[in-house]
């Protein structure tokens, strides 16, 4: 372990692999490309992937501990399901599919705004030295490269347009005749959501903007996770070549973003773990147990990710079905068949 390197410059952890043929979508140039071997390679994971893993080596041998972690089996899979989906297109109702991915998109866009976190000086907050660790990198190039991952860079676009593409790709038509501000209303999202009005859960002596940070980290991470029941869902259905077009150019690209989306686990996991097994430092110069400091912000995010955010979720799903299928004249029917191929 102690001849891997484990300190990196902003410029590294934001180089790219080297590629010879960019990835294009639907007529747009996306991040990330292929390899000489016609290997698909992330955004931004050329010195990133190998640091992450570095990190979390060190850190478990520091600690003797093992990373923090949710099993994907924690959250039930999406909703409609990927029989439900194919229905529904079969059955000319592909609204509430295209609701979907619309705001799946939005979401990672709105992502993006981790990108403006830019701790310094994070060392002041723990005991322990934090240096070669993932969280002195966190405002030094983790943050930001997962911004860029999802909103784009520059002429790049990110997994926000990428989703969009998958979907006009998919469906063979735009969404402009489509009202997206009302789907998004009807599937109860809006922007400034997440985390609005949050109640402190650690001590006074922590500094807020640490709390802010460290709470946004933990929600992100149990969406990255979820979202690979997502990841999977899409690509079943898109990847029917005989009932969506694209030939399956849409599900291809859905799993490009699921690898790009790895290396944001493996950071945040990683970076949450060190915070864990470190002893923090009030502002009043008071010691703090970072198993209990991290225990209550990650307990009850995790139950509200598990419990009201999914039925959340599921109820603005199937209020999006319910009012497409309304627009149909037996739409009663449709909804009908659609509820009866639903999970017991």
């Amino acid at each position: 372990m102690g001849t891997m390197q484990v300190a990196f410059t902003e410029e590294e952890l934001l180089a790219n692999c080297p590629v010879t043929e960019p990835l294009v979508a639907g007529g747009v140039r996306c991040h990330g490309g292929f390899d000489e071997h016609g290997t698909y390679r992330s955004p931004r994971t050329r010195y990133r992937v190998p640091a992450i893993v570095a990190w979390g080596e060190q850190n478990s041998e520091r600690f003797s501990s093992e990373l923090i972690d949710v099993p994907l089996e924690r959250w039930e899979r999406s909703f409609p399901s990927a029989g439900q989906a194919r229905f529904l297109i079969r059955s000319g109702v592909p609204e509430p599919l295209m609701a979907t991915l619309t705001r799946i998109g939005t979401v990672e866009g709105y992502g993006a705004n981790i990108r403006l976190l830019k701790p310094t000086d994070l060392q002041r907050h723990f005991v322990e030295d934090v240096g070669g660790t993932a969280i002195d990198h966190l405002g030094g190039g983790l943050f930001e490269a997962h911004g860029r991952d999802e909103a784009g860079w520059e002429e790049e676009a990110g997994h926000k347009d990428m989703w969009f593409a998958a979907r006009e790709i998919a469906f063979g038509r735009s969404c402009e005749e489509l009202d997206i501000e009302a789907m998004l209303a009807r599937m109860g999202f809006g922007p400034g959501r997440p985390g609005a009005g949050a109640v402190r859960l650690l001590p006074d002596a922590i500094p807020p903007e640490l709390e802010m940070m460290v709470s946004l980290m933990v929600r992100v991470l149990f969406i990255e996770i979820s979202a690979f029941h997502t990841f999977a869902w899409a690509e079943d259905w898109m990847s029917d070549s005989e009932l969506v077009a694209g030939d399956g150019e849409a599900a291809r690209l859905v799993s490009f973003i699921r690898a790009d989306e790895s290396p944001h686990v493996g950071y945040l996991r990683t970076a949450l773990s060190e915070m864990r097994d470190r002893t923090w430092v009030g502002q009043d110069g008071r010691h703090y147990a970072g198993t209990d400091m991290i225990g209550r912000i990650w307990d009850p995010l995790l139950a509200h990710s598990l419990g009201p955010a999914r039925d959340e979720g599921r109820r603005g799903a199937l209020a999006e079905v319910e009012f497409w299928c309304a627009q149909h004249k037996n739409g009663a029917d449709i909804l009908a068949e659609f509820e009866g191929l639903g999970a017991p």
